[in-house]
């Protein structure tokens, strides 16, 4: 069962991994004794993007036939509030799914999709009007990558900020309440890493990595603060989970020999860097105390569930046998999500992985990040949204 927190402390999850970008939760989750039931299932189209809850209704950005849908649902009940529709002719290239992978991102009453083909659209939260688009790809000559555009919107100081990846505008931000272009930065192609707003050295900071490595602008302008080569040299590679930011220090992971690095954001040097503590493939870690937890490894030929030493790289521990998954810290304990539908509830300790519960809670596979608000968790697999009560 959830150990109800007084309301304050009760957040939504407005975008992609939560209220900070971390994948943190302030709500504790108890071990369950029976597995936790669905309280509705949704048919969900095509797409990656990860749920987001804000103001009473669930987000979901999937496609259907020839259209990328923004459908609010209500969170107790599953039940459509509004749905908003635009036409898309995305192909994968490896046939692999061909919808949205950007999770929403919702801030004040609206809420902002970006589409696999770069479209990227504005909405009023209360009722799904749409208020602004732009086509970045075709407006910033970007290519299509191998996987079309995966990183969520990121809303800092009335901004939103895209990694655009094109010549000149390798992120660009826009105004949040009417999509006018504010400013471009830098021109290196993008990623399917979603950028993260922070505070660096005392101020606002907006982080990005992009397919070259790190990016640390400046959100009111867009000056570059510091930049960095950190990718992998095959061409066929990605970068794809998000920066992890905390204690003025950064950390970025990747997979395909690129590893991770840890760096003092005061002196811009590496604390440790290396591909045998804790590699990245797509799905981003998270940090409790001095230590991180995260997936280790390719999707493809199985992963590890590891604990690593914050300020050394050093590995704790090491779990074999869950394959790929995802993590968020919901009240100093790890919620693990794997690719087949498995719930495991674990102390956050570097000291050994001891499961308090695990439960498959879905079937199919599970790549998109879930959404943890108000003691249910919202999932999805390839075709099905759930509403799991914890």
């Amino acid at each position: 069962m959830l150990v109800c927190l007084p309301l304050l402390m009760l957040a939504d999850w407005p975008q992609f991994l939560g209220p900070a970008r971390n994948g943190v939760s302030e709500e504790t989750v108890e071990p369950w004794k029976a597995p936790p039931k669905a309280l509705w299932t949704f048919p969900a189209g095509q797409g990656f993007a990860a749920p987001a809850v804000a103001q009473g209704k669930v987000l979901l950005f999937h496609r259907i036939g020839d259209e990328e849908l923004l459908t609010a649902l209500d969170p107790r009940t599953g039940k459509t509030l509004w749905s908003s529709a635009a036409p898309t002719a995305y192909r994968d290239d490896f046939g692999f799914d061909e919808g949205p992978r950007a999770a929403p991102t919702a801030a004040g009453n609206r809420v902002f999709v970006y589409g696999a083909e770069g479209l990227l659209r504005a909405h009023d939260l209360a009722s799904g009007k749409l208020l602004w688009s732009v086509d970045v790809m075709k407006k910033y000559n970007v290519e299509k990558g191998f996987f079309g555009a995966a990183g969520a919107p990121l809303h800092i100081g009335g901004r939103i900020l895209v990694n655009a990846g094109g010549k000149g505008a390798g992120v660009v931000a826009f105004d949040a309440a009417s999509g006018r272009e504010l400013w471009r930065a830098d021109s290196g192609p993008a990623s399917y890493s979603s950028g993260v707003a922070t505070t660096l050295n005392g101020k606002p900071a907006a982080v990005f990595f992009t397919r070259s490595g790190l990016l640390v602008l400046d959100p009111a302008g867009g000056a570059v603060i510091h930049q960095m080569q950190w990718r992998s040299r095959s061409n066929s590679s990605v970068n794809a989970a998000a920066p992890l930011v905390d204690e003025n220090r950064i950390f970025l992971s990747a997979s395909y020999g690129t590893g991770a690095i840890l760096l003092d954001a005061a002196t811009w040097k590496p604390l440790w860097s290396g591909d045998d503590s804790l590699s990245n493939h797509y799905a981003t870690s998270v940090k409790s105390g001095g230590y991180l937890y995260g997936f280790h490894g390719r999707q493809e030929t199985g992963q590890q569930l590891r604990c690593v030493e914050w300020m050394t790289g050093k590995v704790l521990w090491a779990e074999d046998g869950l394959r790929a998954g995802t993590v968020l810290l919901a009240g100093g304990r790890l919620l693990v999500l794997t690719e087949s539908g498995e719930l495991i509830l674990a102390p956050a300790s570097p000291s050994g992985f001891r499961p308090l519960a695990r439960a498959r809670v879905t079937g199919g596979t599970v790549r998109a990040h879930p959404a943890l608000s108000d003691g249910l968790l919202f999932l999805r697999n390839q075709n099905t949204l759930s509403c799991i009560q914890l």
